[in-house]
């Protein structure tokens, strides 16, 4: 079962508190068993015979006993709650670092909301199982163990009758929780739908405005929730007759002792207080079977949230970082792609292949081709959100899967297609590209985005407040911050995917040029859908279905390369061109 092998494994650190729980509980369930029992005493060598200083004796040892149980109680309680942030801290932890290894094949195997769900609402149902195993689980055995002997030892005659009630109780129990395990099951796939479509729905909240689709995605979000609603309803009422179930048993079984054991007392075969300690080590067996129960609920859905969490943890990340990684490099920046080919996991075609380059330090080389053809899967072997499945990409003459990905990462400004900005300021953004950068460096690499203008007219400048995704800015802004922050670093190799598309012509066009002498001695691979933005490359690539059909300069493929001449005819005129 996953679910023991996950707490085994994440709870191995704090096999000290645990045991110190269980003495703690062993010590206040034995102090609350052994209460029945005095307060038969009381009876029946106190009450019965009229003997108040006896009476008053054990009146006292049950004061005492009773300190006793509070205390261990509380503490059990508090160490019991702290082990369990504790693991849930932990838990949360590994689940976000394994993600934080994952390629994007990864992450769009699992899905970015069933990772969210699983990091957060899974962890914490298994960190309450914990929690409640902690203070209420492990008193319950030894309240069940403890309470038949202490029972047994009261009156045998009537100690068929725990013989009849456990049973029936737990039969009753086991058909209930049966019945809501593929409820739980289907419930944590539910609100992965749920997740889903609200952040989509949060993320594309323009597109949704624009088309008028409101009312649609009102819709579309009411059948999730509603499919949520329905399950978690029909579990819930398996879960709510469950209690009534515990207490039927547990009220039928004391009229039971009441009626036999009067019958008992009556033929003098059992005192009253006998009778009356028996009455309560009943109720603290059903007691405890019924604290056994409510941990049984939690158990199935904790058992469904951690074979999830285990499915990630388990998830190993095709991009593996090397046993003996290279941790240092001489040269430039010197990019080449060998026979390059790319297949994702089930599909029918390569997404590149046979794909063939090298671009040198103080170049610019460029990347061209129709929409699908695989420009920015290309880009993305570099940095190693992929790996390639054939053939091989070398920085500086080394295989980027031999080198150290922190080495690799630090040679390489990558903007990516999207511009992604996070919650924080502007100069927060920059520094993820140079976290040690003084505010100068930052003005410089704003100014050669062509962004220090708006940032100097933003309330705050290098501190003014930039929301999640960047979306208080423009398009165009977002590109320009992103570019910022890939400057900032002065990086040996530039990956511009499409980095340019929100620019007007003339703020590219300004942009272009302020880079290049800030980039003389880096290797630079620009992504384009606008020849204007290329058309002054060293080297340009045509893509067509994910194969290199076009090498060389602009002039030269106007002359040789039938597929870019097209692109060019569909954005300039043939004066232009």
């Amino acid at each position: 079962m996953l679910l023991l092998r996950l707490l085994r494994a994440r709870l191995r650190p704090y096999r000290p508190q645990l045991t110190l729980v269980v003495l703690l509980q062993f010590i206040g369930t034995m102090a609350a068993l052994y209460l029945p029992s005095l307060n038969a005493d009381i009876i029946d060598s106190g009450v019965a015979t009229g003997d108040t200083g006896y009476i008053t004796r054990t009146g006292m040892v049950m004061l005492a006993v009773s300190l006793v149980q509070i205390l261990c109680s509380a503490a059990a309680v508090y160490v019991g709650a702290r082990t369990a942030m504790s693991f849930g801290r932990d838990l949360r932890a590994a689940v976000f670092h394994r993600v934080g290894t994952f390629s994007s094949r990864e992450v769009q195997l699992v899905g970015a909301s069933s990772l969210i769900t699983r990091t957060t609402n899974d962890v914490q149902q298994v960190q309450m199982l914990v929690l409640m195993t902690a203070t209420m689980m492990v008193a319950a055995p030894i309240m069940m163990v403890g309470g038949v002997l202490m029972a047994m030892r009261e009156d045998l005659g009537l100690s068929w009758l725990l013989a009849v009630c456990v049973p029936m109780l737990f039969l009753a129990v086991g058909f209930v929780i049966s019945r809501m395990i593929p409820g739980f099951r289907l419930m944590q796939t539910r609100i992965d739908s749920v997740n889903r479509i609200l952040r989509e729905q949060i993320t594309g909240i323009r597109v949704v405005r624009a088309f008028v689709r409101e009312p649609y995605e009102t819709r579309r979000f009411g059948r999730a929730n509603d499919d949520l609603t329905q399950v978690a309803i029909s579990t819930g009422r398996w879960m709510a007759t469950m209690f009534p179930t515990v207490m039927l048993i547990l009220n039928v079984s004391s009229v039971a002792v009441l009626w036999f054991g009067g019958h008992r007392v009556d033929d003098g075969s059992m005192q009253v207080g006998a009778l009356t300690a028996f009455l309560a080590y009943l109720v603290q067996i059903l007691m405890a079977v019924m604290m056994a129960t409510f941990m049984l609920v939690m158990v199935p859905r904790a058992s469904v949230c951690a074979d999830r969490i285990v499915e990630v943890l388990d998830t190993e990340t095709s991009v593996e970082p090397p046993a003996e990684p290279v941790t240092s490099l001489d040269g430039r920046g010197e990019l080449e792609l060998r026979g390059v080919r790319l297949t994702y996991p089930g599909a029918d075609e390569p997404v590149l292949r046979d794909v063939s380059f090298t671009a040198h330090p103080g170049q610019t080389t460029a990347v061209i081709g129709s929409t699908g053809a695989g420009k920015t899967t290309l880009v993305s072997l570099v940095p190693r959100l992929f790996d390639v499945t054939g053939g091989a990409v070398h920085v500086d003459g080394v295989d980027v899967r031999a080198l150290d990905p922190q080495l690799l990462w630090s040679r390489i400004g990558l903007v990516p297609q999207k511009a992604f900005l996070f919650t924080g300021t502007v100069a927060s953004n920059l520094r993820y590209g140079k976290p040690d950068a003084t505010e100068a460096e930052m003005w410089e690499a704003l100014e050669i985005a062509q962004a220090r203008d708006f940032v100097e007219a933003m309330p705050g400048g290098l501190d003014a407040p930039i929301t999640q995704g960047g979306t208080n800015v423009s398009g165009g802004q977002r590109q320009r911050l992103a570019i910022a922050r890939a400057l900032i670093r002065r990086p040996a190799i530039y990956l511009f995917d499409d980095s340019f598309s929100a620019l007007d012509l003339a703020t590219d066009a300004r942009l272009r040029a302020a880079l290049a002498p800030v980039t003389t001695e880096s290797t630079v691979v620009v992504v384009a859908q606008r020849v204007s933005t290329i058309i002054d490359a060293d080297q340009i690539l045509v893509l067509e279905d994910g194969e290199v059909v076009g090498r060389g300069t602009h002039d030269e493929l106007l002359g040789t390369c039938s597929t870019y001449q097209e692109i060019v005819r569909s954005q300039l005129t043939a004066e232009a061109a």
